[in-house]
C-alpha cells in the first residue's frame, strides 16, 4: 500500500492541505516554518495514534483538526477536538475501500504500520549502538541484549573462577613437602602413651634406688651402733642380739633383692615423637596441597564450561544472523556495532551509508510502502538521485522534506497551505 491522498486541516501549522502524490518521490518543500514537518507528522500521527501525537495537534486558534489518509485498500481518518480544560480528545476510524469499518482500528494499523517512523537519514546519524539495535529487529530470533548480558555475567563469573583457581594454585605451590613423606599419619597418641609408661617406669626405678640407699644407710648406722654397744656387751647384750637380728634380716632383704632393670631412653622416645609430629605436619601439608590442586582443577573446569557456553551462544547467534535475510548483504553484526564491507558503518562512504540506510528503511515496511525523510535539504543532488532511484527500484513511496525544490517536482508549503497552481507554474517549483 501507498498513500493515494493526504488531507489535513488545522493540524499543527497546517490550515487546509490536500496532496495526491504522483510517483514514488513526494517532495514537500518551502521555506522554514511553513508547515513541511507538519505534513510528515500528519502521516505518522494518523497511523501511529496518540503515542505519536504532539502536545498540540490543533492549530492555534482552532477547536479541532482532522487528518484523512487514503491508502487505497483502507481510508484512515483521525480527528482531534479541544476540551474545556485545554486538553484534547482523539477519534479514529478505519474503513475499507467498500466502506466497511474496522472494529479495532488502531490494532489494524499497528499490524500495518511496521517501521514507518524509520528515517534513513536519521539512521545514518545514529550512534553505532543505536544502529545495531535498530537493525537487530530484522533478526527477532536473536536477543542481542540477553546474549550480551549472559556473556557479561559468564565472563565475570569465569574471571572470578580463574582468579580463585590461580589463588588455589599459588597456595598449593607455596607448600613445600619433604621427599619421602608417607601418605598416612603416625599415631602420636601411642608414642605419647609409651612415653608416659616409660616415665613412670623410670620414676619407679628412681624411687626404689632411693629406698635402697636409705636402707643401706640404715644398715651402716646399725652396724656403727653395734660397734658402739660392743663395749657395753654386758649391759647391752640383749640389745646387741636384737640389733644383730635386725641387721641380718635387712641384709637378707638387700641380698635377696633382684637386680634393677635398665632405664628406658626417654630422649629417644621424645625424638621419635618430634619426628612423628614433623612427618604428620608434612602429611597435612600434602593433603592441603592436594585439596588446593583439586579445587583449582574444579574451578578451571567450571571456567572452561562457561567459555564453552559463551562460544556456543556466539556460534548460535552467528548462525541465526547468517541465516537471516538482511536488507543489505554487505552489512554484518560486529561486537555492538554494524560493520559494512568489514569496517565500522560510520567509516563507510556517505553514498554507501545512504544506500544502506534507504535499503533498511524500505525493507522495514513490507505492507505499507511508505517512508519519511526529514532534513532532506541536507541531501545533495547525487544523494537525492540515489534516493529517487532506490524508491523507483523498490517500488516505495518516499516523502521527503526540503527547504526548497530545485526541480519541477514537489509540493510547496506556504503559511500552512499548498501554493496555488498558478503560483507554482510561475515559480517553477511544483507540478
Amino acid at each position: 500500500m501507498k498513500i493515494i491522498s493526504l488531507q489535513a486541516e488545522n493540524f499543527k501549522r497546517l490550515k487546509a492541505v490536500e496532496i495526491k502524490p504522483n510517483g514514488n518521490m513526494v517532495e514537500i518543500t518551502g521555506e522554514n516554518a511553513q508547515g513541511k514537518t507538519s505534513i510528515l507528522d500528519a502521516i505518522w500521527v494518523a497511523l501511529a495514534g496518540l503515542s505519536a501525537s504532539p502536545a498540540k495537534p490543533i492549530r492555534e486558534g482552532q477547536t479541532q483538526s482532522k487528518i484523512r489518509l487514503d491508502l487505497g485498500e483502507v481510508i484512515v481518518t483521525r480527528t482531534f477536538k479541544k476540551t474545556k480544560d485545554g486538553d484534547f480528545t482523539s477519534n479514529l476510524t478505519v474503513e475499507s475501500a467498500d466502506g466497511a469499518k474496522f472494529p479495532s482500528p488502531q490494532s489494524m494499523l499497528d499490524q500495518l504500520l511496521g517501521q514507518l517512523s524509520f528515517d534513513p537519514l536519521a539512521f545514518a546519524r545514529m550512534d553505532s549502538k543505536t544502529q545495531f539495535n535498530t537493525l537487530a529487529r530484522f533478526i527477532p530470533d536473536v536477543d542481542f541484549e540477553e546474549i550480551e548480558a549472559q556473556n557479561k555475567a559468564d565472563y565475570q563469573r569465569r574471571t572470578d573462577l580463574n582468579r580463585k583457581a590461580k589463588e588455589s594454585r599459588t597456595l598449593a605451590d607455596s607448600i613445600v613437602i619433604p621427599a619421602g613423606i608417607p601418605d598416612k599419619t603416625i599415631d602420636e597418641s601411642l608414642l605419647i602413651d609409651e612415653l608416659g609408661k616409660a616415665a613412670k617406669h623410670n620414676a619407679d626405678i628412681d624411687s626404689r634406688k632411693q629406698n635402697r640407699t636409705r636402707l643401706k644407710f640404715d644398715i651402716d648406722s646399725k652396724r656403727k651402733e653395734i660397734e658402739r654397744l660392743t663395749e657395753e656387751i654386758v649391759r647391752l647384750q640383749t640389745r646387741q642380739k636384737e640389733l644383730t637380728d635386725e641387721a641380718d634380716s635387712d641384709q637378707n632383704k638387700l641380698d635377696s633383692a633382684p637386680p634393677l632393670p635398665e632405664p628406658i631412653d626417654i630422649q629417644k622416645l621424645r625424638d621419635e615423637i618430634n619426628k612423628a609430629k614433623s612427618i604428620n605436619a608434612s602429611i597435612r601439608s600434602k593433603d592441603e596441597k592436594l585439596a588446593y590442586e583439586d579445587a583449582a582443577k574444579d574451578l578451571e573446569t567450571q571456567a572452561q564450561l562457561l567459555t564453552s557456553a559463551m562460544e556456543k551462544r556466539e556460534a548460535d547467534k552467528r548462525a541465526k544472523i547468517a541465516s537471516s535475510k538482511l536488507p543489505v548483504s554487505s552489512i554484518v553484526f560486529g561486537e555492538g556495532e554494524l560493520l559494512m564491507n568489514g569496517v565500522p558503518f560510520s567509516q563507510a562512504s556517505d553514498a554507501e551509508q545512504l544506500r544502506a540506510s534507504i535499503a533498511i528503511a524500505m525493507a522495514a515496511n513490507t505492507k505499507l510502502r511508505v517512508i519519511r525523510v526529514r532534513d532532506g535539504s541536507l541531501l545533495d543532488s547525487t544523494s537525492m538521485k540515489i534516493l529517487s532511484e532506490m524508491a523507483e527500484k523498490n517500488d516505495c513511496q518516499v516523502w521527503v522534506e526540503t527547504v526548497r525544490s530545485d526541480g519541477r517536482m514537489g509540493f510547496i508549503l506556504e503559511d500552512g497551505h499548498l501554493k496555488t497552481e498558478t503560483e507554482t507554474v510561475i515559480e517553477g517549483d511544483e507540478l
